[in-house]
């Protein structure tokens, strides 16, 4: 289960950073305006993205010892690099405004919810190019258990937001949330930064 913990450790970290994605998500979950199907097509987003990346750029890592080396060191300096901004965030501190517009309709809220998922360069650097090499350096079948990992972090974040959203609204409007939100993500992507280049050095 380790590849599961790794993808799930990951994908968490890399989705609860404050983002247009997550404001939006947040504020669907307040106002009740179709906030399980908003948060069930970001997940599904997430899992389609997650898969390709898994299975076409996992699999291509996966054949070259090369491309596994430089996977593993590249993911390791990103993962610190994040790790460090998030460690500066929660210094800091932070903020997400949940918003107060209208609701709209179903159609104008999921078209809403693809834009905001979808125009964001980062998702596809993160899901597709990022976690696609990093799960590389795992086995076939924990590849996949990788990517069910960060699949899982996906579900349990969005359901969490959208129907806690009255609830976590107040506590994530305060700064000191955000900290302690930081400081885990900080810690958990240098732990997996580690992680990946500790067989190279070791072997």
């Amino acid at each position: 289960m380790t590849a599961f913990i790794s993808g799930f450790g990951m994908g968490g970290g890399l989705i609860v950073a404050i983002g247009a994605q997550n404001a939006f998500v947040l504020t669907q979950g307040v106002r009740r305006n179709h906030h399980v199907a908003v948060a069930a097509l970001c997940i599904f987003c997430d899992a389609v993205l997650i898969s390709f990346g898994v299975t076409g750029v996992g699999t291509l890592v996966a054949s070259n010892p090369t491309l596994g080396m430089i996977a593993a060191w590249g993911g390791a300096a990103f993962l610190a690099w994040y790790g460090f901004s998030a460690l500066k965030s929660a210094i800091s501190g932070g903020s997400l405004d949940a918003g107060t517009e209208e609701g709209r309709g179903l159609r104008h809220t999921l078209t809403l919810t693809l834009a905001v998922t979808l125009l964001n360069p980062h998702v596809y650097l993160d899901t597709i190019v990022f976690m696609g090499s990093i799960s590389g350096q795992f086995p076939t079948p924990d590849r996949y258990l990788f990517g069910a990992g960060a699949i899982t972090a996906s579900f349990c974040w969005f359901v969490g937001l959208t129907l806690c959203g009255r609830m976590l609204a107040p506590l994530f409007s305060r700064p000191v949330t955000w900290r302690i939100l930081d400081s885990v993500v900080c810690l958990t992507m240098w732990i997996i930064a580690a992680s990946l280049i500790w067989p190279t050095l070791t072997s």
